[in-house]
């Protein structure tokens, strides 16, 4: 798929990844619409990637009904849909054995609910959409591409929550592609390693300092316009199907 031709949803799209993705997408003639629930940045992101390329609609990832609705909006309103990026997501941090007792169920649940269930969500929600476009080269109708962590095979303490979400990401990412290749719609996972984000963007720098030193090569926290590059990368070869690809510099994180 070329990317002048991508109509796209992208999760989490007003900040961090997501935005990254948005802005190299719509460089290259893409259409995208930014699904987040912070409605404080879309104002910015819009205005910086253009009026006429990007929109905007406030959606819960963790709702059903709200995903199918916007993905129908989306597509209405690009005048189609063969694109669908997951990059919402939360940390949910905690110990399970914490100093205050044990980790609410609640928080745990709460994070799989965003990382999991948020992306299998708009997953289904997209193929649903997808299944009635025209074939394109080699029966092509769409491609899905979520965002799981190095976190899902290395998880440090106090990620239990946050590990097992995306784990589940990765997981689901082969049986889905399998699925889905009777309608011609291919599913990736990329587990990024240590991001410049907004998440680690507020911890003190000294911290900043020496998450970047903790990179075998090259020693510095990852970009966001590689992940949106390996992301264009992906959309443009389609033999990529059913794999997580790690993006991280060769680092395995240490217990703590």
């Amino acid at each position: 798929m070329k990317l002048a031709s991508v109509k796209g949803v992208i999760t989490g799209g007003v900040s961090g990844l997501g935005l990254a993705v948005a802005r190299h997408l719509v460089s290259h003639g893409a259409r995208v619409t930014l699904f987040d629930v912070d409605a404080t940045k879309s104002g910015q992101a819009i205005a910086e990637l253009g009026a006429a390329s990007a929109t905007f609609l406030e959606v819960d990832v963790t709702s059903e009904t709200a995903v199918k609705g916007a993905i129908e909006e989306a597509a209405h309103a690009m005048g189609g849909l063969n694109l669908a990026v997951s990059c919402a997501g939360v940390l949910g941090a905690g110990r399970v054995l914490g100093r205050d007792g044990p980790m609410p169920l609640e928080r745990f649940a709460g994070t799989v609910m965003v990382n999991l269930v948020g992306s299998f969500n708009v997953a289904k929600a997209a193929a649903e959409q997808m299944q009635g476009n025209e074939p394109g080269a080699d029966g092509e109708r769409g491609v899905i591409i979520n965002t799981a962590s190095i976190a899902a095979f290395e998880g440090q303490i106090g990620q239990a929550a946050y590990a097992a979400s995306k784990a589940g990401v990765a997981g689901m990412t082969l049986p889905m592609a399998r699925e889905f290749s009777r309608i011609g719609v291919r599913v990736m996972t990329i587990a990024p390693g240590v991001f410049h984000t907004p998440m680690v963007d507020i911890m003190p720098e000294p911290i900043q300092q020496a998450l970047g030193e903790s990179i075998p090569f090259p020693k510095r926290l990852g970009q966001a316009d590689e992940f949106a590059s390996l992301v264009a990368h992906i959309i443009e070869n389609r033999y990529f199907n059913g794999s997580v690809i790690r993006l991280d510099g060769a680092v395995r994180l240490e217990p703590k």
